[in-house]
């Protein structure tokens, strides 16, 4: 398999990633780098580690989760635009959590990476190697979600208090299109 169509297929499973990364520089403004690197690096195992898990689970095991993927993943999303919104509500000095650690950074890299078993699956398919393909999508998921939380708080400053329901908005926009996707095909 050549490094373009590896580079095409790895760009669009870190899409979600860009967005969501994106959504949290927009309503957290003051990530510091060791944030940031955390939940690029989580975004980027997961991408990684789903690929290679769709690919070793193969047919039988992938059948059942491809009737409800689509729907735990815009659920999650969902449930995550809407805490943001109800932090977003809180005075600056009442909001909780970080996003870039513990159950919340699991949640999102679930969300943004289960489109990564079905890329799996059908590298497996077609009987490539696995590892660079896996290792290249985790790679750009790393890359895109460090850029996406450097130019959030650039747009922030753009939308200024209405940064976190922007990121809300995002997020429900990645789920509605996961759900359309899904549905339509």
């Amino acid at each position: 398999m050549s490094f373009p169509y590896i580079l095409a297929i790895a760009l669009a499973l870190a899409m979600d990633a860009f967005a969501v990364s994106l959504s949290i520089g927009l309503s957290r403004p003051g990530i510091k780098p060791a944030q940031f690197l955390r939940m690029a690096l989580t975004f980027g195992l997961f991408q990684t580690g789903m690929t290679l898990i769709g690919a070793f689970a193969g047919e039988n095991l992938i059948k059942p989760i491809q009737s409800v993927d689509h729907w735990v993943a815009a659920a999650l999303l969902t449930f995550v635009a809407v805490r943001m919104w109800y932090e977003s509500s809180k005075p600056p000095h009442l909001r909780q959590g970080d996003p870039t650690r513990g159950a919340g950074l699991l949640v999102l890299a679930v969300a943004t990476s289960l489109d990564a078993l079905a890329v799996g699956l059908s590298l497996a398919a077609l009987h490539t190697s696995l590892l660079y393909p896996a290792a290249v999508i985790g790679l750009v998921a790393f890359i895109l979600t460090i850029a996406g939380v450097k130019l959030g708080p650039g747009i922030g400053r753009l939308v200024g208090r209405w940064a976190e329901i922007l990121g809300g908005l995002i997020l429900l926009a990645i789920a509605a299109r996961i759900l359309t996707t899904h549905l339509r095909g």
